[in-house]
């Protein structure tokens, strides 16, 4: 049986040239140690450049999950300077490809918070976008309690940045129950959303959410998340995934550490435009 998305791309005439670029979420189970999480995310970049992504990226936290909210903070740098950025700067060059760290803890102006940063570079290896989570996790449900303000001072920025793989808005986590914030970026072509999401709150919530962000913006979704068991007992919900501007599910990893790779198609995506123009119908 076909896929909505199989379906639907029969009514393209013809793909432009160029059009296809492939792309990668990796999913973590990461742990306190911020050397043996570089060692990991490394094996997982390589990984999902061995099948040809060109667009790879990590998940929220992907440096650090400790023992303690606080771990953070003793492993927080200075913008441009410090052993995670100078990784991802260092890795993109060395293997061609755009990589995002999903988060890495910056200093902010508050001396006992961190800014939660989403990092993007570019195949020479420059910094070219960075992002700091705007809206802060709070939950307070049977055993689970977090409170990201105690830890996190949030930002204020909306960002999206021009790429060779379109117009990519950014976003963390917790934003993604915000559909304002991805409104505010403007037509955008990607979204990414590396995540941390609980185990509960996730099997409620996330695939949903993601899905909805992709159909409501008629834009492709990369959602790499934290997905296991964790050295302080935390457990993250994982799952994931790449989603299509039709709100396809293209490819998903439950649990464990791994890449999901999948192929965007900006002549596919613009012809999801073209048959049903919401973007252009918005009254409010």
């Amino acid at each position: 049986m076909l896929s909505h998305s199989s379906i639907f791309s029969e009514h393209l005439l013809e793909k432009e040239s160029g059009s296809e670029l492939r792309v990668a979420a990796v999913q973590m189970a990461s742990g306190p140690s911020v050397s043996a999480n570089l060692e990991e995310a490394l094996r997982l970049i390589e990984l999902a450049v061995s099948q040809e992504a060109k667009l790879v990226v990590l998940p929220e936290y992907f440096c650090i999950m400790g023992l303690q909210d606080t771990d953070k903070l003793s492993v927080r740098e200075q913008p441009g300077e410090g052993v995670v950025q100078s990784f991802l700067s260092e890795t993109a060059k060395r293997l061609g490809v755009w990589l995002v760290g999903g988060s890495v803890p910056l200093v902010s102006h508050v001396p006992d918070k961190i800014y939660n940063s989403c990092l993007v570079y570019d195949d020479d290896g420059r910094q070219v976008a960075r992002y700091d989570k705007i809206h802060l996790f709070g939950l307070a449900l049977g055993n689970e309690r977090f409170a990201e303000e105690k830890t996190i001072e949030a930002g204020d920025k909306v960002i999206a940045l021009d790429s060779p793989f379109g117009r990519i808005g950014l976003s963390i986590c917790y934003d993604l129950r915000f559909p304002e914030l991805y409104r505010m970026m403007g037509k955008v072509d990607i979204i990414l959303a590396p995540s941390a999401f609980t185990a509960i709150t996730g099997k409620a919530h996330w695939e949903t959410l993601i899905r909805a962000r992709a159909i409501e913006n008629q834009a492709y979704v990369i959602a790499p998340a934290q997905g296991g068991f964790h050295v302080s007992g935390r457990e993250t919900n994982g799952d994931s995934m790449i989603v299509d501007p039709w709100g396809v599910v293209i490819d998903r990893l439950a649990r464990g550490p791994g890449v999901v790779v999948a192929t965007v198609d900006r002549a596919y995506q613009s012809s999801v435009r073209a048959s049903l123009p919401a973007l252009e119908h918005r009254c409010l």
